[in-house]
C-alpha cells in the first residue's frame, strides 16, 4: 500500500489542472452570478466581480489547455493519422508534436520574457489593484505544463515500448497498430 504523500502525489499529478480548471470555472460563476443579483436585484454592482472572474477564465482556459493535452483531447484530424500505416502515421505525429513542443518552448521564452517586464514596470489592475504580473503568469503556467505533459506522454509511450501512437486513447491504438479503426 502506497505511503499517504505518495498518494496524494499520483492524485496532484492526475487531477492538478482538473482541480484548478474547476475552481476558476466555479469562481466565474459565482462572480457572474454574484454582479447579476447585485446588479438587477440591488441596483448596484461590485467593481472586482468582472476583473476577478476574466482572470479565472483564462486561468481555466490555460488549465483545460493543459488537460486537453494530457488526455491528447486537442484539436487534432485522429482518425486520418491512425488510418495512415504506421510508418507514415508515426513521422505525422512526432513532427507534429515537434511542432507543437517548439511552439510551446517560443511562447514560454516570451511568456518569461513578459512577465519580467511586468516585474520590473508592475501594472496594476484597476478594481483588484494586484500586480498583472500575478494573473499574466498563467501564460508561463499553462504553457509549462502542457509540455511537462507532452514529455509525459513521450515518456509513457518510450517506456511501453513505443508501441501504436504515441499518447492516443485507447480505444484507437488497436487503430494506430492496423487492426482497424474502433467503431
Amino acid at each position: 500500500m502506497a505511503s499517504p504523500l505518495v498518494t496524494a502525489a499520483r492524485w496532484i499529478e492526475r487531477h492538478f489542472e482538473e482541480a484548478i480548471a474547476c475552481a476558476c470555472l466555479a469562481l466565474v460563476a459565482v462572480c457572474v452570478m454574484l454582479q447579476v443579483v447585485l446588479r438587477y436585484g440591488f441596483h448596484t454592482a461590485l467593481t472586482w466581480t468582472e476583473e476577478l472572474a476574466g482572470f479565472a477564465m483564462a486561468w481555466a482556459v490555460y488549465m483545460g489547455a493543459a488537460l486537453g493535452v494530457r488526455e491528447r483531447f486537442h484539436i487534432r484530424i485522429l482518425i486520418g493519422v491512425v488510418s495512415l500505416p504506421r510508418p507514415i502515421g508515426l513521422p505525422v505525429m512526432l513532427s507534429a508534436d515537434l511542432c507543437w513542443l517548439g511552439f510551446n518552448l517560443f511562447m514560454l521564452w516570451h511568456g518569461f520574457a513578459y512577465l519580467q517586464v511586468l516585474w520590473t514596470f508592475p501594472a496594476y489592475s484597476p478594481a483588484l489593484g494586484i500586480n498583472q504580473v500575478w494573473p499574466q503568469s498563467i501564460i508561463v503556467v499553462g504553457y509549462l505544463l502542457m509540455t511537462v505533459r507532452l514529455l509525459q506522454l513521450y515518456a509513457g509511450w518510450l517506456g511501453a515500448g513505443a508501441r501504436g501512437l504515441p499518447g492516443l486513447p485507447k480505444e484507437f491504438q488497436n487503430a494506430a497498430n492496423g487492426d482497424g479503426l474502433p467503431p
